[in-house]
């Protein structure tokens, strides 16, 4: 979601995360853990994925680069977040944190099956 209001009113992510002087903003930790669990609360599932980044071409600063991509994933035994450096442009950016999120949310199944 790319709307700060669909954020917090459909996966209930804080504003307190998004706005303001001491807020993380969208692509943070913060944010990405509250989606995914936010995703978990609204769905029947066992497991939440959510993803939040600077895809490119434009939008990246000093402090949150084209390619930095937060991936949190959340099951009702706790969540985890990682966060990537991607390159490429858009598309490949995009690509790589997919192809990321479906490997970690692999990763975290089959580590909660063992």
């Amino acid at each position: 979601m790319y709307s700060n209001t669909m954020k917090q009113t459909v996966l209930k992510v804080p504003v307190e995360l998004l706005e303001g002087p001491h807020a993380p903003g969208a692509v943070s930790e913060q944010t990405v853990l509250a989606m995914a669990r936010g995703a978990l609360a609204l769905a029947d599932v066992d497991w939440a994925v959510a993803t939040s980044g600077i895809a490119g071409p434009g939008g990246g600063t000093a402090n949150k680069p084209v390619g930095l991509v937060w991936i949190g994933w959340a099951c009702r035994h706790g969540s985890t977040a990682t966060v990537y450096n991607f390159a490429g442009n858009r598309d490949q950016i995009r690509r790589q944190a997919v192809a990321a999120a479906l490997d970690g949310l692999l990763q975290r199944v089959q580590s909660r099956a063992d």
